[in-house]
């Protein structure tokens, strides 16, 4: 992203917003406006700051995310993925202390599959096919799922995630009036 490009800080949307449950639209082309998108996205990500963030999140429906897992003191990782597809996953599993954007001061532990191997249109619009693991591998599921409408908190117990969607539905009402 050059210097002389002015990037928008968008809102992030929380639950209940229902744009958060709909299965987002393929990406038809990569071209500047979606450039511009996700280096959008990015300064967004990392103004919450978060690691991960979907189309969906911002209101927007395409399935596009963005994603950097380096902390305050590594050098900048960012990650975009146009029509990400999990291709495969490995069946050995790993559990990580997961958060979102969208459900703020929410964190659970959530078990997803240590390797993924992801397919998707890179920033030019080169098909791309990547085999990743670690915190990376938690972090693309996450943002897919975004992509489906699945959240992190669908992963609980149906009772802790009524709990929380009842206590954001709650705030907003209470903020609606």
């Amino acid at each position: 992203m050059s210097a002389s490009v002015m990037t928008s800080i968008y809102p992030i949307l929380t639950i209940p917003e229902s744009v958060l449950r709909e299965t987002a639209e393929p990406v038809e082309l990569v071209d500047d406006d979606l450039r511009k998108l996700m280096d959008d996205m990015l300064a967004t990500m990392y103004d919450a700051p978060g690691v991960g963030l979907a189309a969906p999140q911002i209101g927007i429906s395409r399935r596009v995310i963005v994603m950097d897992p380096a902390r305050d003191d590594e050098e900048p990782a960012p990650l975009v993925m146009a029509n990400p597809v999990i291709l495969d996953r490995s069946e050995e599993m790993r559990i990580q202390e997961e958060g979102c954007l969208s459900i703020p001061d929410v964190t659970a532990e959530v078990e997803r599959p240590a390797l993924t191997r992801v397919a998707f249109l890179d920033r030019e619009g080169k098909p791309q096919e990547s085999e990743i693991d670690g915190i990376l591998s938690t972090i693309v599921q996450h943002e897919v799922d975004h992509l489906n409408g699945v959240l992190f908190i669908d992963y609980l117990s149906r009772l802790k995630r009524d709990m929380i969607v009842r206590k954001f539905t709650k705030q907003k009402r209470a903020t609606a009036i």
